[in-house]
């Protein structure tokens, strides 16, 4: 059982596949931006992952959702539920969490299933 780990720093990967299972974590590139512009940002983000560990959105295991104030989690699932395939949304958990930047407003942790 190999462990590859794609993108590592001294500090993290930014991809992590094991056992046929991706692991990845996504923050905005624009710590300014609105919640919209960022949720936005971090989604496209993580398709890209997923698609380069040889997984999709659609084979999604588990999500958290970190924001940095929860009143924005109406306006995080406006996107997020037109970005999630139907009938495939994974297990997810939401919570409000002192972001690494004083600028982010969402971060997001996944596990999907690789598929190739």
């Amino acid at each position: 059982m190999s462990i590859t780990r794609i993108g590592t720093t001294s500090r993290w990967s930014h991809l992590v596949i094991h056992n046929s299972t991706v692991y990845v974590v996504e923050v905005a590139n624009s710590p300014d931006a609105s919640l919209e512009v960022q949720t936005v940002e971090v989604l496209e983000q993580l398709t890209a992952s997923l698609h380069q560990a040889g997984s999709s959105t659609s084979h999604l295991l588990m999500v958290t959702i970190f924001l940095a104030d929860i009143r924005d989690i109406d306006a995080f699932n406006q996107i997020w539920d037109a970005w999630v395939p139907h009938g495939t949304a994974p297990v997810r958990a939401c919570v409000q969490a002192k972001l690494a930047h004083p600028g982010y407003r969402v971060e997001i942790q996944a596990t999907a299933a690789v598929i190739r």
